[in-house]
């Protein structure tokens, strides 16, 4: 059911303002407004720039794109940009916690809302796992190129066999890395929102300035052979090269650019958010645009794209240089991309908890902020709890395209949203505003529908079945516990 033909958007925008301030909950701290434009963009790159870089462009040139990755790269840099104006928009006009939740709720209705958060999960906590499973794997490996060998048992869950020294496989009893770096990040995030933004500033130094060296060094070895044929022909299978699989990378490669929705997430905690919202949005989303395009340039001018379906691309392109010790380099990037993803990913899904259980979709524990530092604290440590255990115990099998289709769902309706509250309530201020409405908001839809349906029907068939799980959630306590609006 929709809200927005009850009462005027003010009014509703107002009453979840006041919820925030503890009318649900019974928390009489708010959350604390100090982060400015360039922090959030920070925090969008912070979260958009991890090892989907590293890894996924090689496998979707080599068994999807080709060269043309390039192009793939772009496609799905112009859903992202679309979705981005539209998610600007609207935090300009409901500059509250949730992202995309919160504006379904507004413009759609409680339903969609639910399932739209139910979805996030997906990228937020299931996500920040899976990113700390990797991180776990490459610590054990850095450590390895100094000496440094962890017991095989203890870096790996029950499901996984790990190669110990001798060659021998020996089956894995919990990921301890996978449990420490899920506490630290936690821990950073419940002692405030100022404390996050400086740990991901200097982690986002680090592996940024990493990237810009692989660039600088790649270029100067590039083979030109290596982007020839540009676009390969297609096998006869879709997806399989040809324009089709321009398509299918593009919807594949979408993973690595999933992060800029969580700088909404923050709503509350920015300062001028009507504002530095769209600044951090946009900004980070253009700048990791320019770096992947870059990047993906690099390597496959580097290694012909027939060889880029291995686990590390990147230290087969850096082969291609005198400079191995780019590897180590490339290590140490990939776990700083990996901490900062992790620490928003779970900086978002606290805050999209914390506004879910704001409007009573979920307890009122999930809202309860910490006097002190002003965080919500309680749904941080649950979700520590809940992402470390995962990690400790649980196969790596979630790949990119679940996390992918799980977002491009939410951002078709944050588009939607748009066009809906343009139509129910076009007087409301608007401090961003997209242009060229109906079309942008349009463009995005069908863009974001058009890479979901590039990805494979299993992929679709996860989907469905989450989505179930969560409808069953909502009609079993969710509408029950619901505060009216």
């Amino acid at each position: 059911m929709s809200i927005t033909t009850k009462k005027p958007l003010r009014e509703i925008v107002d009453e979840f303002d006041e919820q925030e301030e503890g009318v649900v909950g019974g928390s009489p701290p708010k959350l604390k407004r100090v982060l400015g434009p360039w922090q959030l963009i920070l925090f969008g790159v912070g979260a958009i720039v991890g090892a989907g870089l590293f890894s996924i462009t090689g496998m979707a040139a080599a068994q999807h794109a080709g060269p043309a990755i390039l192009i793939s790269f772009v496609i799905a840099a112009l859903g992202c940009v679309f979705a981005g104006l539209c998610y600007s928009e609207l935090a300009s006009m409901i500059p509250i916690a949730g992202s995309a939740y919160t504006y379904s709720y507004i413009a759609i209705g409680e339903l969609v809302a639910w399932m739209i958060g139910w979805t996030l999960i997906l990228e937020y906590a299931i996500g920040a796992a899976t990113v700390a499973i990797s991180w776990s794997a490459y610590l054990v490996s850095l450590l390895q190129d100094f000496g440094i060998h962890l017991p095989a048992a203890w870096v790996a869950s029950p499901w996984h066999h790990t190669l110990h020294q001798d060659g021998s496989m020996v089956p894995g009893i919990i990921n301890l890395p996978a449990i420490f770096i899920v506490i630290f990040t936690s821990i950073v995030l419940i002692m405030g929102i100022k404390k996050a933004a400086f740990a991901n500033a200097f982690i986002v130094s680090i592996k940024v300035g990493i990237i810009l060296i692989f660039i600088a060094v790649g270029l100067q070895y590039i083979q030109p052979e290596n982007y020839s044929p540009f676009i390969p022909e297609n096998t006869g299978t879709f997806g399989e090269f040809g324009w089709s699989g321009i398509m299918r990378a593009a919807g594949i490669i979408f993973f690595a650019y999933i992060g800029f929705d969580s700088i909404s997430t923050a709503a509350q905690e920015t300062i001028n958010p009507q504002k530095n919202l769209p600044i951090g949005i946009l900004g980070s989303l253009a700048i990791c645009t320019v770096l992947y395009i870059l990047f993906a340039f690099v390597m496959v001018g580097l290694v012909n794209y027939t060889k880029l379906d291995v686990a590390a691309p990147v230290a087969l392109a850096i082969d291609q240089t005198p400079y191995v010790w780019l590897n180590v380099a490339v290590k140490i990037a990939i776990l700083a991309g990996f901490t900062s993803v992790i620490l928003i990913l779970l900086l978002g899904q606290s805050r999209i908890f914390y506004a879910m259980a704001r409007d009573g979709l979920l307890p009122p524990i999930f809202c309860n902020l910490h006097s002190t530092w002003h965080t919500p604290w309680v749904s941080n440590i649950i979700l520590m709890c809940f992402v470390g255990i995962f990690s400790a115990f649980a196969p790596l099998y979630i790949v990119g395209n679940m996390t992918s289709i799980g977002t491009l769902l939410a951002f078709t309706l944050v588009c939607s949203g748009v066009l809906i509250l343009r139509y129910t309530h076009p007087e409301y201020p608007r401090s961003f505003k997209v242009a060229f409405v109906p079309t942008i908001p349009i463009l995005g839809i069908i863009s974001c529908l058009i890479l979901m349906f590039s990805l494979s029907l299993e992929t679709w068939m996860r989907l469905v079945i989450w989505l179930v799980i969560g409808l069953l959630v909502y009609f079993f306590y969710s509408r029950h516990h619901a505060n009216p609006v």
